[in-house]
């Protein structure tokens, strides 16, 4: 009897254990599609015809696996999974040149990993510019069963906030690449989930811009009166700061890429590029109209992009009902307060509060300017531009091939006490580098970022900072120059948030923390494509010995051409 009794017991954790953890398995497709996401029809990246792509559910401690075919013809590409850790596999971060090499044109790779926390998280391309072009899509992470959450809530929906260029990512990268510099300029719309409305009177061709397509009509969300919806918020402009708001109705704002919030109130939303917030919104005004849902260019002269409309539809009323109010204006675009205040009310629930160590090992000073080398425009961090290998760093590490990237270490720091960091900098070269920061595993890193102006005068810009395969603690935000001895006695200590993407804001600093304990090699960057794409970036190698063995999907390139042959393999 005792050993049925034992083999009962052990048979039914194998049953929880196996409903716990699932395996998720995704087939897709790469390719360009014509499309008219704001009336305006221009090739776009789909994933098996969608974009934004399709949405990944899953559960706290599922396993993802999805296998990518490449269908672009004549273009690589490769997709980084935002805000998962991938702990145990720093290969599949999917960022071309840093942990793998790209997928080629036809080629099918299989990326897998754990999403081990709940939350809202996204994927998008990490190769070029392709991001803006449409390839990316939401990963949305439920808490295990048998947990709950710290809120309640009726219904879950996904919005994913994005900027439309009519230009081609090719078009754009020439005139970045161009003497004289060719600015992007700003973009022609705004998207709400996939969807806006560009002036079709601007275009002489009706075929080039039709204002009847469905592909334009407003994306829809339909409420019931008297319900709770979490909205799962996210930002992957490729320029644009945004404010996103519901008419007439409150949000709550409870959870921040993937980390539970203290919960307060808002009317607007202010989100930068990879950013995930969750937000609760209840249904609770005149159930016979529809409102409007808005975004808005914050921190650029909007007046150039129109806002981005949504339609927020009580049932039982028709989705197509337009609402009977103009609808809201966003805040100023140049009134910066209210951005850093929101920034600052963002701290961990108090239930949720994991404490950063009080003290760091090392502090790394990284100062975003913008300069020339050789009169091309380029963004830097300490003076030096940024530039990927043609070997990943990952590969070059573990495999030990030489001769890949600068060995010389990337600075930790800049004069802090003689730069103006109001004024256009008088010497504006910069020197290009691949070097990489070097971090001893299992410590405290702090990173102050701090902002700049411009090549042109009284102008400094948002930056949104993306870390991969970490979480760090936002210790602080600040106005002016950073203070080596008095800011570090403001930061907060007791109950910081935690986030993979924070902003730094204009003519000011941002104080963060992380543990260096996630071997692999790591991109930590502005999360601008064309910023990041003019350099704006940085690498951290940290306990690269303790990575196992790389598969050999991930190798082929450069100089790790013929590596990998008798390693497992994801590739076909």
């Amino acid at each position: 009897m005792r050993f049925l009794a034992l083999f009962i017991l052990l048979f039914s954790v194998l049953i929880f254990q196996a409903a716990e953890a699932r395996i998720r398995r995704y087939k897709w497709e790469v390719k360009y599609e014509y499309k008219s996401p704001d009336c305006f029809q221009k090739m776009v990246i789909t994933i098996n015809g969608q974009s934004p792509g399709p949405t990944i559910l899953a559960e706290e401690g599922d396993t993802v696996i999805v296998e990518l075919t490449n269908g672009l013809l004549t273009e690589n590409v490769a997709i980084h999974w935002h805000g998962i850790r991938q702990i145990g596999t720093p290969w599949f971060d999917g960022t071309e040149g840093v942990t793998q090499c790209p997928i080629l044109p036809g080629e099918t790779f299989t990326y897998e990993y754990k999403v081990d926390r709940p939350g809202t998280y996204l994927y998008h391309a990490h190769y070029g510019m392709q991001r803006e072009a449409g390839l990316y899509g939401s990963i949305r992470v439920s808490v295990a069963r048998g947990k709950t959450e710290p809120f309640s809530y009726d219904y879950d929906r996904s919005i994913i906030l994005s900027d439309w260029y009519h230009n081609t990512t090719y078009e754009q990268v020439l005139g970045l690449s161009s003497i004289p510099f060719d600015w992007i300029g700003e973009p022609q719309s705004l998207l709400i989930q996939g969807k806006g409305r560009y002036n079709c009177s601007l275009v002489s061709s009706p075929y080039v811009c039709n204002a009847t397509s469905p592909q334009c009509s407003p994306y829809v969300l339909t409420v019931v009166p008297g319900k709770t919806y979490r909205l799962r918020v996210s930002s992957l402009t490729s320029l644009s700061a945004l404010s996103f708001q519901i008419e007439g109705h409150n949000m709550t704002v409870v959870e921040a890429d993937g980390h539970f919030v203290e919960p307060f109130v808002i009317k607007n939303l202010f989100i930068y590029s990879g950013e995930t917030y969750s937000v609760l919104v209840k249904a609770d005004q005149d159930p016979s109209r529809n409102y409007w849902v808005t975004s808005s260019v914050v921190s650029r002269n909007n007046t150039v992009t129109p806002p981005g409309l949504a339609i927020f539809n009580y049932y039982p009323n028709h989705p197509n009902k337009s609402p009977p109010t103009v609808p809201p204006a966003g805040p100023l675009w140049n009134d910066v307060e209210p951005r850093i205040n929101q920034s600052r009310a963002i701290k961990a629930h108090h239930d949720y509060v994991i404490p950063p160590p009080l003290t760091s090992d090392r502090v790394i000073l990284m100062l975003n300017t913008q300069n020339e080398i050789n009169g091309y425009r380029k963004w830097s961090v300490n003076n030096v531009s940024f530039n990927l290998p043609h070997t990943p760093y990952l590969i070059a590490l573990k495999e030990n091939i030489s001769g890949v990237f600068d060995p010389t270490p990337a600075p930790d720091y800049f004069d802090l006490e003689n730069y103006d960091i109001y004024t256009k900098p008088n010497n504006s070269n910069a020197t290009s580098s691949n070097s990489i920061y070097r971090l001893k595993f299992n410590t405290t890193v702090d990173i102050i970022l701090q902002n700049a102006n411009t090549m042109v005068v009284n102008n400094s810009e948002t930056h949104p900072w993306h870390l991969h395969g970490h979480d760090f603690w936002v210790l602080g935000y600040g106005e002016g120059t950073f203070n080596m001895s008095s800011d570090p006695r403001t930061y907060n200590l007791i109950n910081p948030i935690m986030k993979n993407t924070a902003p730094i804001h204009p003519y000011g600093w941002t104080a963060l923390r992380f543990r260096s304990d996630n071997p692999g090699v790591w991109a930590f960057h502005c999360h601008i494509e064309s910023h990041f794409y003019m350099g704006m970036g940085v690498v951290f190698e940290e306990g690269v010995e303790r990575v196992g063995k790389l598969p050999s999907s991930i190798i082929g390139c450069g100089k790790s051409k013929g590596l990998g042959d008798d390693t497992n393999s994801f590739r076909s």
